[in-house]
């Protein structure tokens, strides 16, 4: 009896795990793909006359040279920034340095002045 109930279960089961799947692929096909549209930018191809077409695609040519320059900009103001933490890094560890090495030629001393009274 117990076999004959956890068949069915078994079908409802398979069934409603492919039915789960198909709705999951068909909302997948049927969502709207997002558009890769670039903010500024302008359909040029839909212009019948060239004249229009012309300046349209020359809109976009200058848009994006003022996004290159744009970047540029930003990046090289990012590399700047980054240049100058790594001189003000490097100069911090010259001071520790020479700090460390001040140190140590203390504990060097101290070890000397030391080394005699022992001895006696």
């Amino acid at each position: 009896m117990k076999r004959e109930q956890a068949q069915p279960r078994q079908l409802w089961l398979g069934a409603a795990q492919f039915l789960g799947l198909a709705v999951t692929l068909l909302v997948i096909v049927l969502s709207p793909v997002a558009a890769q549209d670039i903010r500024g930018m302008e359909r040029c191809t839909a212009e019948p006359r060239m004249e229009r077409r012309t300046g349209c695609l020359q809109a976009n040519v200058e848009f994006l040279q003022q996004a290159l320059i744009k970047l540029a900009r930003e990046t090289q103001e990012k590399i700047t920034a980054a240049d100058r933490d790594l001189a003000a890094a490097r100069a911090e560890i010259a001071a520790l340095k020479s700090a460390m090495e001040k140190l140590n030629s203390e504990l060097a001393q101290m070890k000397a002045n030391t080394e005699p009274k022992g001895k006696k």
